[in-house]
Parts: structure tokens; sequence; C-alpha cells
């Protein structure tokens, strides 16, 4: 069947304002009658259980940032960046490991701050390494004024956790440079922390899942650059794997689904990610070739997907952008498990983009219904 995309504005679609994910910019973006809930059709696409239509996360899920769920700082500390925050200049702040972290405006994200370092030999990690204590974030009043001011109960909730296993290494340890050189040489010490790690995201997962009613959780763990991995299939199997999937599974156990982040060319890690049974796989595009990766393992893992084949670095040309979220539909919506990401803020654009995505996903879906 075929669907007539509806013109900007027009006034048999509603409208709502939604938050682009990871900021704090917001924009206008069709509310379409859709036969089932945004929620409901996410999580079918997940599970790859009939979906309806390709989901789109400006305008199917909210996302709550890593800091978003605690009350104030404490001692000077947030969780994690502060995506909420509108900066006009770079800005030091400290994460609750009381890590040294930089927010580079032109980055767009926060940096660990040169010359940090919590620990020169990870060997004396349990002597120096201060878990955060729970009950001093004020979680539960978050909590308490998210649901009452802002939950969309039709809508499916993401939160991003933060920094995974080799992530938290490397803050601790200052860098890239002494964090892989730990994983050779003090193999036994690296492990003992995973697994202290491992339990304490356990328990923070459980803390903000008791508190909102979770559908996605995001979790960060780098693992190359875009030439290549950081360390090698035998590091991923001797050390990482075993802590990040137990912490997976336990997620898992409570019926909320797992998005992968990681940046560089992490070709060769994906037989681990699907291993791992991620459900969707946050990957920079330009370093893998994602395509390839949804005919591989699309059976499986999901993809979080800008418009692709679009040059961020070019200015915005409106039916490039367009062709691209039809490029974007065509590749990763067969089977399910993927869903857009869209952060351009022109609003006649983003509607066109919306309705482009919307019914040419139900198109695809019905003919293969």
């Amino acid at each position: 069947m075929k669907y007539a995309r509806p013109k900007y504005r027009d006034p048999s679609v509603e409208t709502q304002t939604v938050r682009m994910a990871y900021g704090p910019n917001t924009v206008t973006a069709p509310k379409f009658n859709t036969p089932i809930t945004p929620r409901e059709n996410f999580r079918r696409s997940i599970e790859r259980k009939d979906p309806l239509w390709m989901p789109n996360a400006l305008t199917d899920k909210f996302t709550l940032g890593s800091n978003d769920v605690a009350l104030h700082e404490v001692r000077g500390m947030q969780i994690h960046s502060d995506f909420l925050r509108k900066p006009t200049e770079d800005y030091a702040y400290k994460d609750w490991f009381n890590t040294d972290w930089t927010w580079v405006c032109s980055a767009g994200g926060g940096m660990l701050t040169p010359g940090t370092k919590l620990l020169d030999d990870i060997t004396q990690w349990e002597k120096r390494i201060v878990f955060p204590d729970f009950s001093e974030w004020g979680f539960e009043e978050k909590a308490a004024q998210y649901m009452k001011e802002v939950h969309d109960p039709n809508k499916a909730l993401s939160y991003d956790m933060g920094r995974g296993l080799t992530e938290r290494l490397v803050s601790i340890l200052g860098g890239y440079e002494d964090s892989m050189e730990a994983l050779v040489v003090e193999p036994e010490a690296v492990l003992d922390f995973f697994n202290a790690y491992a339990d304490f995201m356990i328990k923070f997962f459980d803390k903000v899942n008791a508190l909102y009613p979770l559908d996605i959780v995001t979790i960060h763990d780098d693992w190359g650059t875009e030439r290549d991995t950081f360390f090698s299939e035998k590091v991923m199997e001797d050390l990482v794997f075993e802590p990040t999937k137990r912490v997976l599974d336990h997620i898992k156990s409570k019926d909320v689904f797992i998005e992968w982040h990681t940046c560089g060319n992490v070709t060769r890690f994906f037989p681990y990610m699907y291993a791992l049974n991620c459900d969707i796989a946050q990957v920079q595009r330009r370093a893998v070739d994602m395509p390839k990766m949804k005919e591989k393992y699309g059976d499986r893992i999901g993809f979080c997907c800008a418009p692709e084949g679009l040059d961020i670095t070019k200015p915005i040309v409106p039916e490039e952008y367009i062709e691209a979220i039809k490029k974007t539909v065509d590749i990763y919506a067969p089977g399910g498990g993927s869903y857009i990401l869209m952060f351009n803020p022109d609003e006649e654009l983003v509607w066109n983009a919306c309705a482009e995505a919307y019914y040419r996903s139900m198109e695809l879906y019905d003919n293969v219904r």
C-alpha cells in the first residue's frame, strides 16, 4: 500500500515538541496517528515481532542522559557529562568517580582532561578507587519529578548508563596508553577491577530501573580508533568479555534491551557484540561498513542509524537528506531491529524526514506481511 506524505504543518497531523537525543535542543515534529503506540512498536522492532514502521528516536522514544537521573551534584561531582547544559565555551567538571573532564564545544562532548590520573598502578585500585554511594544523589526525588512532569508512557524510555569497563579503566589511569599497557602487564588486577566495576554497574542499573520504566539501556565502551581496535581478540576474550556479559545478561533478564555504543573501526569485534546478545549497535558509520554488518549479523543486532550516505561536513540539501532517509529505511528496516536517529534543527526538514521514514517503512512492512 502507498501512503501520501503529509505536507509541512498539514492541519490534519498533530504536532509535538520533542527533545533531540543527547542535547538540550527541542524541535517541533509531526505526531502521526499510529496504529499502536511508538513504545509498543519500538519493542516489536527490537524483538523482530511484526513492527509496523521503523522507529524514529526523535518521535518514538525519550532518552534520559547519564546525568539526568541525579537531583544534584555531590561534593562538586556529577555522574557524567550534562547534556542539558548549553555551553558557550569549554569548561571543566568532575564525574562521580572524581575524575577530571573537560567539555569541548567543538567535539560536542566531554574529554578526559590532559594530566588527570586517579591511579598510576592498577594493582592499587582497591585502595584508591571510591565507588559512588547511591544514597547521595537524590535519585528518588529526581525520578518522582520526571514521572510526574515528563514521562510519556506511549514512548519507549531509554537510559544512557555511561561508561563501560574499558572506558572506566581509561578514565582512572589517565588515558589509553597506560590503560592499554595495564591490560597486558597486569591482566589479573585489571580483571579484578573489571569484575568489581561490573558489580557496580549491575547495582546502578537496578537502582535506576527500580525508579523508571526502562525499555532500553545504552552503555558506552569505545573499543577502537577509526583505523582498528585498541586491543586484541585475546584481550577481549580473557578480560573484557565475561564481566561485560554478566552486566548485559542481568539487564536483559529484567526485560530491558541493550544498545551498545562503541566508537572506532570495531568490525572485528562484531562477533563478540553478537555473542554478548547486544540488541542495537551504535557505531561510527564512517569507520564501520554498517550495511555489511547488517547483512552478516542483522538477524540479531539492530543499528542506530543516522541518515545513510549523508556527508555531515557539508551544508544540508533538503532533497539529499530525504534521499538519505529513504536509503536508511531500505537498508536497515528489513527484518526489524534498527531505528533512525535525526539531529537536524530545521523543522520543515525534520517534518518531511519523519514523514518519509514513517510512511516508507510502513510500506515496506506492509509488503512483507
